[in-house]
């Protein structure tokens, strides 16, 4: 049962996207315009932990965000082939697309979250 609860805070803290460390303080900067690319926060607001690491170190998390891309694509594409076998492919594939591409600000943020909680400094 602690296992189980391990877990669901772990998807609760990256959902939310809130510091490896202690839970509380955000890793990003929560007002960003829509079209900006969301900025760090360099430090945890509640207990002083270090987001920001070497030049080079988020390169993994560009693999994690492909996967949560290709993801929510899978399961967009799913739900239309069950719910509505009778589209036409083209239709399926702009159908697909769409959601990814609103979903793009929030892997960025979710995949550097992610990584910083699978590989903690």
């Amino acid at each position: 049962m602690n296992k189980v609860k391990k877990v669901v805070n772990f998807v609760a803290a990256v959902y939310r996207e809130k510091c490896p460390n202690c839970g509380k303080g955000h890793v990003f900067e929560e007002k960003t315009a829509i079209l900006n690319i969301p900025k760090m926060n360099d430090r945890c607001s509640a207990c002083d932990y270090r987001f920001e690491r070497e030049p080079g170190y988020f390169i993994g998390a560009m693999y994690l965000g492909y996967a949560l891309s290709i993801f929510q694509g899978l399961i967009t594409y799913l739900l239309y082939h069950f719910f509505l076998p009778e589209i036409a492919i083209g239709w399926v594939i702009l159908l697909v697309i769409v959601p990814m591409l609103f979903l793009v600000k929030k892997n960025f943020k979710w995949s550097r979250i992610l990584y910083i909680h699978i590989f903690p400094w």
